[in-house]
C-alpha cells in the first residue's frame, strides 16, 4: 500500500477503534510522518518494500543524532513503527511484519515528583477566596488533589459529572470512565465556585456544559489550567517545580504513605496496571528509608 493511505488508514485505526486521545494520536502522526518521510528519501513509496533492514537503520539513525533524543522519546518511536507495521500485517495489507526484530530500549525509570502535605496546604490556600477568579482557582486546585485527576479529566467536566453527591465521574485515556470519592474540602470549594461564580461567567459566554469555565465563558483550556497552578505555585512561593501532573502525584504518594492499598490507589488513578501505580510505592519506600536514617541512633 502506498505510504500516505496506509498512514492514514492506520491514524483512523487508532482514532476510532482504539478511542486514544487527540494529544497520542497527534504523537502517532508525528513520528510516523517523519518515519515515512525518511522512507520516501530512501527511495520507498510502497509500505510492501519496507525491509527489517530498512527499520532497523531508521531507528539507528534516529539514536545517534545530534543531540541525542531521550530514551522515552525513542521508546515512543519504535512503539509508534512496530504498532504500524503490526497493524498493517494484522489487516492483511502486507505479508510480514517487518519490524517485528525492534526491542525499544529500556527507559530510567523516573520517579514522579510529590510535594509534601505542607506544600500541597499552601498550594491549596493560595488562591484568593475574595476573587471570582480565586474561588474558581481554589475549586480546581481542591478537586485536582481530592481525586488524582489528571488536567485534562479535570477540564473536561462537565456540571452533571457532580451530580451523585460525594463521588464525581472521571473519563479518563480511552474515554473509559470511573468513579472517585470528592472530599468535604473540595465539595465545599466546588460548590463555592459553582452557586458564586459559575453563573456569572457562564453568562459571558455560549451556554457550556463545562464545569469550569475562563473569564469569558469559555470552558477552560489545559494551558489555562496549568497557568492556575503555576501561579498558585508562586503565590505560595514553593521553590519546587509543579507540573500539571504536581497534584496527581502528589495525591497518590499521600495515600500510599497514609497506609492505602497500591491497587485501590490503581482504581482511583485509572491505571489499567498496577504496574504503573506501583511506582509510586519506590517513592513512599525511599520516604521511609530517609526517615529511618535521621531518626534511628544506629542506621548509619
Amino acid at each position: 500500500m502506498e505510504l500516505e493511505r496506509a498512514l492514514d488508514a492506520y491514524l483512523r485505526h487508532v482514532t476510532i477503534e482504539r478511542g486514544l486521545s487527540d494529544h497520542t494520536i497527534a504523537a502517532y502522526r508525528r513520528d510516523l510522518g517523519g518515519y515515512t518521510a525518511w522512507l520516501a528519501e530512501a527511495g520507498i513509496t510502497d509500505t510492501g518494500e519496507v525491509t527489517p533492514a530498512l527499520v532497523g537503520r531508521f531507528i539507528a539513525e534516529r539514536s545517534s543524532a545530534d543531540p541525542r533524543p531521550a530514551a522515552t522519546s525513542l521508546a515512543r518511536l519504535q512503539s509508534s513503527v512496530r504498532g504500524w507495521h503490526r497493524f498493517l500485517a494484522r489487516e492483511g495489507v502486507e505479508q510480514d511484519d517487518p519490524s517485528g526484530r525492534l526491542r525499544p530500549p529500556k527507559a530510567p525509570q523516573r520517579l514522579p515528583k510529590a510535594l509534601t502535605i505542607d506544600q500541597v496546604e499552601r498550594l491549596l490556600a493560595a488562591p484568593s477566596a475574595e476573587e471570582p477568579v480565586g474561588i474558581r482557582d481554589r475549586a480546581l486546585l481542591e478537586l485536582l488533589y481530592a481525586t488524582g485527576a489528571r488536567v485534562s479529566e479535570a477540564v473536561g467536566l462537565d456540571v452533571d459529572d457532580l451530580a451523585h453527591g460525594d463521588v464525581l465521574r472521571l473519563r479518563g485515556k480511552g474515554s473509559k470512565e470511573r468513579i472517585v470519592p470528592i472530599g468535604s474540602y473540595a465539595r465545599s470549594a466546588v460548590d463555592a465556585y459553582l452557586t458564586r461564580v459559575r453563573p456569572g461567567l457562564a453568562a459571558k459566554g455560549r451556554a457550556s456544559s463545562r464545569l469550569f469555565l475562563g473569564a469569558r465563558g469559555a470552558p477552560l483550556s489545559r494551558q489555562s489550567a496549568w497557568l492556575v497552578i503555576r501561579a498558585a505555585a508562586e503565590r505560595a512561593q514553593i521553590t519546587a517545580e509543579v507540573s500539571p501532573h504536581t497534584l496527581r502525584h502528589s495525591f497518590a504518594t499521600h495515600l500510599l504513605q497514609g497506609g492505602a492499598d497500591v491497587r485501590v490507589v490503581q482504581e482511583l488513578l485509572g491505571h489499567s496496571s498496577v504496574a504503573t501505580t506501583q511506582i509510586y510505592t519506590h517513592v513512599s519506600v525511599d520516604a521511609l528509608r530517609d526517615i529511618y536514617s535521621t531518626s534511628h541512633p544506629r542506621a548509619v
